[in-house]
């Protein structure tokens, strides 16, 4: 009987809280979410039709960007993560990174994957070829994607699909983002937005009506990779 009390007394203790928020079994974590949004409207997908800053209307389908090569300052310490996250709207799960620190003053990431992994095959994980984030004939991944529909299409259904990879140079897609994080936020938790229409009106001007389609390395995946570098905020 003083087993089974004990053993009470433990579950109620972890189902409670028993751990302090912003730490994981004793380890301090700081909770980074990501939001996805077109302008001030958080992304549905399927459900609602959106306009972009040139008038042309789209239903977004799917949403996809690779986070890789986190690094943070802890402790005066860099730690760079050598993981790899798919963040897919579709999957509320993917959109939450835990990192093992706390008081994180600033974060990088890379959007896309590297070279080595992008020429080292078929991989698993988030970067297995079965969530659809791989060029199979073109032996790299895609670093973001961004597919629809609109009537701006003159594609076939009036899809539109922009599909951004490549990583030799001179068509390195791949770009690096540096944020500053907020001091002490609430519930050890940063939400960092990504919002879509950056994609479309950024240093470059890109229309569906006028490139409806990329699916493969070059010019206009660049210039999509330079317009969604910018599309990251921290909420204060």
């Amino acid at each position: 009987m003083r087993s089974r009390y004990f053993l009470i007394v433990f579950i109620i203790y972890l189902t409670t809280g028993g751990f302090k928020p912003g730490h994981d079994n004793g380890t301090a974590v700081t909770i980074i979410q990501f939001k996805n949004w077109v302008g001030n409207k958080e992304m549905k997908l399927f459900d609602e039709t959106y306009t972009n800053q040139f008038g042309e209307p789209m239903v977004i389908t799917k949403f996809r960007y690779y986070i890789s090569h986190i690094s943070y300052t802890d402790a005066g310490n860099e730690i760079v993560l050598p993981e790899y996250y798919l963040i897919n709207q579709a999957d509320s799960l993917s959109k939450i990174i835990q990192l093992p620190a706390a008081g994180i003053k600033a974060i990088s990431f890379l959007i896309g994957v590297d070279s080595i992994k992008s020429v080292s095959g078929v991989q698993t994980g988030s970067l297995d070829p079965m969530n659809g984030m791989f060029w199979t004939w073109n032996s790299g991944y895609i670093f973001a994607k961004l597919e629809g529909q609109s009537d701006s299409s003159n594609a076939l259904a009036h899809s539109f699909t922009w599909d951004v990879g490549g990583f030799r140079q001179p068509e390195n897609a791949l770009r690096k983002i540096k944020l500053t994080l907020p001091a002490n936020p609430p519930g050890n938790t940063i939400v960092i937005n990504a919002d879509v229409l950056k994609w479309f009106d950024g240093t470059h001007r890109l229309k569906i009506s006028q490139s409806p389609v990329c699916h493969q390395a070059g010019k206009l995946a660049m210039q999509i990779a330079d317009n969604y570098s910018a599309m990251f905020s921290v909420s204060p």
